[in-house]
């Protein structure tokens, strides 16, 4: 069958679940990885084919697809911030919206003027992600940081060994530990930038969750009890209180629907310079406060 054939039939096929420009990119997404072939390769050669055995490959990804499985999940790997990120069911896929949480890290003008106060001195920049999960914050920061010391904490063992992988993958160097924050009193060192994207999708948000989401994607990662939905900063704010070194930094990704209130348990806690900052899309999605 020629592949232009079989294109048709793919998109024509998904359209009822995804909008036509989704199930078009899924085919040139699977086309390049799977093919090694780019779309300006189907432009320039027309009649290319698919064999037997490839049309076989490519209905098993098609049904899968239709289930409303995650691509990056079929395809095993995603793209974050530039870098190569391998993905499975034990960790989350990477969201735009996280990427803008690390660019803002980066630009952080305090950042740079610590940064390159440190690098004067000889000093490495602390910098813990806590919940990293893929790891993909953590080795988007190791990776464009030149003097960045950084650590990953996740609870779940077989997150780790993605975020390990990854961070091999990409060339870095970050000390992965594994451990329940929930329950921990101390991290036991001083950190620069403290940096967590918890789970704080609340059981009555899960409604509004896409299906590809709810049915894949781990739980543990996503979601907290409604009467608590704070539980993850409030526990991460007080071991910032006692382990971000003077001036250090917290970063978080929140819920959207959220906003005041974290910005409002921030403030009791007497956190300073607080800034709540919108996305992309016009949610309330970031914070950024000092010790």
């Amino acid at each position: 069958m020629q592949i232009k054939q079989y294109r048709t039939l793919f998109t024509q096929q998904l359209t009822p679940i995804y909008d036509a420009g989704e199930a078009e990119s899924f085919f040139f997404l699977i086309l390049e990885e799977n093919n090694q072939l780019k779309r300006i390769d189907l432009a320039l050669n027309p009649d290319l084919t698919f064999s037997e055995e490839a049309i076989q490959q490519w209905n098993s990804i098609l049904e899968q697809l239709k289930k409303e499985i995650p691509i990056q999940y079929l395809l095993g790997k995603t793209s974050f911030y530039g870098l190569d990120f391998e993905v499975n069911s034990t960790v989350l896929i990477p969201r735009p919206e996280t990427e803008e949480l690390v660019e803002w890290i980066l630009e952080s003008q305090n950042l740079e003027a610590k940064s390159q106060e440190s690098r004067a001195k000889g000093e490495q920049l602390k910098i813990l992600d806590i919940g990293t999960g893929s790891g993909c914050i953590a080795i988007s920061l190791a990776k464009n940081i030149s003097n960045a010391e950084v650590f990953a904490i996740d609870i779940s063992e077989k997150a780790l060994a993605t975020a390990k992988k990854n961070a091999e993958i990409n060339g870095v160097n970050v000390t992965f530990i594994e451990k329940n924050i929930l329950e921990t009193e101390n991290l036991e060192q001083q950190f620069d930038i403290i940096v967590s994207n918890p789970p704080y999708v609340r059981e009555l948000e899960k409604q509004e969750i896409k299906k590809n989401v709810l049915d894949n994607e781990p739980h543990l990662a996503l979601f907290v009890e409604d009467d608590d939905a704070l539980i993850f900063y409030r526990k991460i704010a007080e071991l910032a209180q006692i382990n971000l070194s003077q001036n250090g930094q917290l970063f978080f990704e929140i819920n959207q629907y959220l906003g005041n209130e974290t910005v409002d348990l921030l403030e009791k806690m007497n956190f300073k310079n607080i800034e709540l900052r919108k996305d992309i899309y016009g949610n309330d999605r970031m914070i950024r406060c000092e010790v």
